[in-house]
């Protein structure tokens, strides 16, 4: 594992560092814990951490030449996306939004994403583009996946919020060589270590508002 930061905010809340395994929490429990500790972040707290986590991102972005990003709209208290997508738009890059597979229930389609598409709650509550098939990018056009998630440590394993919907689109990512997933989270969604499943797809990427995080 790599560690790279230029500059660190100490004020960012990482309770969830002191969780492990050994707690004997489960998955669900865990899920619960972290985002009640993310949540429990101030307007201020998730504002700084959304803008120090983008100027992160961009870099890394910007030094892998990107053009085709998948990524999330910020949900309970998830990292926020907003100021990220605003600046991959002034940059060019073209960003896309996943939406619940309309056919195929557990999968997720990709579709492209601008200040004009029509939105719509799904059966979450979350928000995603409506469906349009000249929208929709094949997900091995795309250069890169952020990911949003619930917990993470320093293996670069991931949790999610336990559909698998993302661990399915990124099961093959390495054998076809994209697109590159890359996690997206604030600090204090850090554990110990993540009791994982087989299915689980680690992150060789973690952007935090402090960190940038390979492995």
């Amino acid at each position: 594992m790599v560690i790279s930061s230029k500059t660190s905010d100490s004020s960012l809340p990482t309770i969830g560092a002191s969780l492990s395994t050994a707690d004997k929490v489960s998955r669900d429990q865990l899920r619960k814990m972290i985002r009640s500790t993310r949540k429990s972040l101030s307007t201020i707290e998730q504002s700084q951490a959304s803008l120090n986590a983008c100027q992160r991102m961009l870099d890394e972005l910007k030094a892998k030449k990107v053009q085709h990003v998948a990524l999330y709209l910020t949900h309970d208290g998830e990292l926020a996306t907003p100021p990220l997508i605003e600046a991959l738009w002034q940059l060019g890059i073209q960003t896309y939004l996943p939406r619940l597979h309309p056919f195929n229930a557990g999968q997720l389609v990709f579709m492209h994403y601008t200040v004009d598409t029509p939105m719509q709650p799904n059966q979450f509550g979350i928000l995603e583009p409506k469906l349009d098939v000249r929208a929709v990018m094949p997900i091995e056009r795309l250069d890169v996946v952020i990911t949003p998630l619930v917990a993470f440590d320093l293996m670069g394993n991931r949790m999610g919020m336990g559909g698998g919907y993302y661990d399915r689109t990124l099961a093959n990512w390495q054998q076809k060589g994209k697109p590159l997933p890359m996690g997206y989270a604030h600090d204090c969604q850090q554990v110990a270590s993540l009791p994982c499943e087989h299915w689980d797809v680690p992150l060789p990427f973690i952007i935090t508002p402090s960190r940038v995080l390979t492995f």
